[in-house]
């Protein structure tokens, strides 16, 4: 913003300058050291119309009008180069003698004569101090970069008046116009309306564009001047695409979010609820016009608590050190736990990083697999209790080949606990340590074979000798899922085929 002021400060500075040096005379000093304006034709800012057409001019009069000695400029032309310095020319050449006053230098006159048909135009300035001409000088080194400067701003920069008129632009605005399609560049393609007691004024706006058939925007930063505004505009498309495309993204994920059953609440780095979906509002109970007011994320929890959907802690005074606990852990992607509501639901809160500083807390009902989960493990209780309860010896095992579990009279058959090793236990190493404790018997390498088969099996008996004398009968049945059960009973083993039926029956 600070170039900005400064071109506009310099442009106007130089204006000032390059004008009032082209109004500036040459003085000279005399012997007795008065200061007399120099009178000659190179000084003399004097022009000579006919017709309504420069024929003539001093050397200082053309290059107030910019113009080339050849050149010859009608009258709207001579107009429009001296109405900023005197003000309003009439609209034809006077027929009677005008004199006309700067606006900014009273003693500064241009005389408007008529001659016959001709019309001379002389310009006289107070005499100016050799002070005066060597700031001119440099003003006119600083204009010429400031223009510089100006024009190739990558930017469109232009000067309203009271009437909010284009008076002054540089060559990006002229693009801008084009690129409006507007051959008129005295009116600018914004509705740039401020208020009156501004100073400042910032407008977003957009311009079709004909040739590619699309809108281009702008922010306009308008600052007040005291004859009108200055005006500077800045190319907004990347942070106005960027800005549709966050907003697409936003209601894709909220459409998204709509249909998942797992609560969500996400706050920004401020801490503020920004995105919360309507299972939040299901599962906790909080109301639609809370969450939407954006509360902040200790507001949201008294909330929760104040609506028992969390667990009531001990210390509420030490609550708000622990929720900052629980805020820094979920930023840091630490943060789970399953809460147990006295309503008898579970829930499992997870914390979650969020991008640029956020955290996001997701809130699953797990009731459902709580209750599941329990239940299951009161039916493997009980199983294990009725297994530990018989007097047979009793292993399971898997599909694989895996010892699943294992009863009380197994473990004080055979020694150790497979349950509570680390390391699994398959048929193999359980089969080696029946071949052990056993007498020689051919069995084994069918029993592996059969805990091991996916194909139809039948149960078998088998009688086996321990090496302390007792006979023992081993029994290998099918279960659901392709698991085996073995089972090693006393002399009196359960009625069953015997290990060769078994072989007939699968062959």
């Amino acid at each position: 913003m600070d170039l900005a002021h400064a071109l506009a400060a310099g442009l106007g500075a130089g204006g000032a300058a390059l004008v009032g040096g082209y109004l500036l005379q040459r003085t000279r000093r005399t012997e007795t050291g008065a200061v007399v304006a120099a009178r000659s034709d190179w000084d003399l800012a004097e022009m000579l119309v006919t017709d309504g057409v420069l024929t003539e001019a001093t050397p200082q009069a053309r290059r107030l009008l910019d113009c080339r000695r050849d050149e010859r400029l009608g009258w709207r032309d001579i107009r429009a180069a001296l109405e900023p310095s005197f003000g309003p020319l009439p609209d034809a050449p006077p027929r009677s003698p005008v004199i006309l006053q700067a606006l900014d230098d009273p003693q500064t006159l241009l005389r408007l004569t008529p001659e016959d048909a001709e019309l001379r135009m002389t310009i006289t300035t107070p005499p100016t101090g050799s002070g005066d001409l060597l700031r001119y000088r440099t003003d006119q080194r600083e204009l010429a970069q400031l223009r510089r400067v100006v024009t190739r701003a990558p930017m469109p920069i232009w000067q309203t008046d009271a009437d909010r008129r284009v008076v002054w632009s540089n060559a990006g605005f002229a693009d801008l116009c084009a690129q409006a399609g507007l051959p008129d560049h005295s009116v600018p393609p914004f509705a740039i309306l401020p208020d009156i007691g501004e100073e400042y004024h910032v407008t977003r706006s957009s311009i079709g564009s004909r040739a590619e058939n699309s809108q281009a925007w702008f922010e306009v930063q308008s600052y007040r001047l005291p004859d009108g505004w200055l005006h500077y505009a800045q190319s907004i498309d990347a942070v106005i695409h960027a800005e549709i495309a966050q907003r697409n993204f936003l209601q894709t994920l909220t459409r998204i979010f709509a249909h998942l059953p797992i609560a969500l609440a996400v706050f920004d780095r401020d801490r503020r609820l920004v995105l919360f979906n309507p299972a939040l509002v299901d599962l906790t109970g909080l109301a639609a016009d809370f969450l939407s007011a954006r509360p902040n994320l200790l507001s949201f929890f008294d909330m929760l608590r104040e609506k028992r959907m969390m667990p009531e802690p001990k210390d509420y005074g030490g609550w708000r050190d622990t929720l900052r606990d629980v805020i820094a852990a979920a930023s840091t992607d630490q943060y789970i736990e399953t809460w147990n509501l006295a309503s008898g639901l579970t829930y499992r809160v997870t914390g979650r990083p969020h991008p640029d500083g956020g955290v996001a807390f997701l809130f699953e009902d797990i009731t459902a697999e709580i209750s599941l989960t329990r239940r299951f493990r009161q039916e493997i209780e009980v199983t294990q209790a009725v297994l530990d309860s018989l007097d047979d010896a009793v292993a399971v095992f898997s599909q694989l080949g895996v010892l699943s579990f294992c009863n009380a009279a197994y473990r004080d058959m055979w020694g150790g606990d497979p349950d509570g090793s680390l390391a699994d236990t398959d048929i193999a190493d359980a089969s080696r340590l029946w071949q052990a404790g056993c007498d020689p018997s051919p069995i084994w390498p069918d029993l592996r074979d059969f805990v091991l088969t996916l194909r139809d099996r039948a149960g078998w008996d088998a009688e086996l000798t321990r090496q302390d004398g007792q006979t023992l009968t081993l029994r290998a049945e099918p279960l659901v899922g392709g698991s085996t059960m073995v089972r090693f009973s006393g002399p009196v083993g359960r009625p069953g085929a015997s290990l060769a039926e078994s072989r007939q029956a699968r062959a």
